[in-house]
């Protein structure tokens, strides 16, 4: 059975750093695209990063883009989202999700495989 759980999640202060991981279990995805998307309270769920299966290629939201590095550990089936100069607005559950194919997207649908996610809020 397919497992994705996130950690690394807490409250911070604006300027703070946080780091997200994802452990994926029950199968390998190092041939898979791994990403992370976020929801905040009253909002759709958003994407945030992307990175390709061979970690070579990523993509990032414009929201996050010099904020946010996403990096992966294939033999480890891991992947991780350093976060940094948080903003209040950065606030939601982050959500890892593995992709169908092996290059980079940013729709949902094309995510098959997610996590519960982990709670990150930023105070002001």
């Amino acid at each position: 059975q397919v497992q994705l759980v996130e950690s690394g999640g807490g409250l911070v202060q604006a300027g703070d750093s946080l780091r997200l991981s994802c452990a994926a279990s029950g199968r390998s995805f190092s041939s898979r695209a791994m990403a992370w998307f976020r929801q905040a309270p009253g909002n759709e769920r958003e994407f945030v990063s992307v990175i390709n299966w061979s970690g070579g290629i990523t993509l990032y939201a414009d929201s996050v883009k010099g904020r946010f590095t996403i990096s992966r550990d294939s033999a480890k089936n891991m992947v991780f989202l350093q976060m940094k100069s948080l903003k209040p607005e950065d606030t939601a559950r982050y959500f890892c999700a593995v992709r169908r194919t092996a290059e980079v997207g940013s729709s949902e649908n094309d995510y098959p495989y997610w996590g519960q996610g982990t709670q990150v809020t930023v105070s002001s």
